[in-house]
């Protein structure tokens, strides 16, 4: 007669394995996803220690008597009633990493909210190779095609992670709405975003919030910092090579 409490035990034996099993591979996915890059080449750095050069740096923003983009005490400051877009201007390419410092403001002034720390990425217009021709109105940068994180959107109530196919479709590939994953007032964040054989990734202070492996990947295009009604300071911008360590 066969011993139930062996037969149990075995039983619950397999049960372990295969759980272990599972474990190994999920973590082993999930190494691989975050696999560490190295930087090969910096290919272009500004602390804005200096005037903001505006051959380098293309603005377009929805005009107002208290709008601004400019340089203060090695910042960028970027203070808009309504919507603005600084622009990178040099087209990006390859296996990349940009990477800067960004507090969003509240402290009392005319246009601080907190909300908006918005960035574009590979951003390009299929109908007209000259990107800055838009006013700095949100919906006017729909027809583009890029990939798009706006962390504390939405008077900071969402966190979302979009990819612009060109034609007006805006695919939302994930969103946070947790209070981890918004905005708190006067902090700053070191944002890195990478672009590797296929794969996008955005972090945030060292955490991965989100990772795409693209079909269809963008693989050339221009940086853009992107905001509206709000203040915010901005440093050690920097893009570089990058390469699989």
């Amino acid at each position: 007669m066969p011993n139930t409490n062996q037969a149990n035990f075995f039983d619950g034996s397999r049960l372990l394995f295969r759980y272990a099993v599972i474990c190994v591979f999920l973590l082993a996915a999930s190494q691989i996803s975050a696999q560490p890059v190295k930087r090969d080449k910096v290919l272009y750095k500004d602390d804005f220690e200096k005037s903001l050069n505006t051959k380098t740096w293309k603005v377009e923003m929805v005009p107002g008597p208290t709008a601004s983009v400019s340089t203060k005490n090695g910042k960028l400051i970027i203070d808009s009633p309504g919507g603005v877009s600084v622009w990178l201007n040099q087209k990006l390419s390859g296996n990349i990493s940009i990477e800067y410092d960004w507090k969003v403001i509240a402290d009392g002034g005319k246009n601080d909210r907190l909300s908006d720390l918005n960035q574009f990425w590979m951003a390009v217009d299929p109908k007209n190779a000259n990107l800055f021709t838009r006013n700095g109105v949100f919906e006017a940068y729909d027809s583009l095609r890029l990939y798009y994180v706006g962390m504390g959107g939405n008077a900071n109530t969402t966190t979302r992670f979009r990819k612009y196919h060109g034609n007006g479709k805006r695919q939302l590939l994930k969103e946070y709405t947790d209070k981890e994953h918004l905005l708190k007032p006067n902090q700053t964040y070191h944002i890195k975003i990478l672009v590797l054989n296929g794969q996008t990734s955005f972090w945030v202070d060292g955490e991965r919030y989100f990772e795409y492996n693209d079909e269809n990947p963008l693989t050339e295009g221009y940086f853009g910092f992107r905001s509206t009604w709000s203040r915010h300071e901005i440093d050690h911008f920097q893009v570089s090579r990058i390469k699989s360590e």
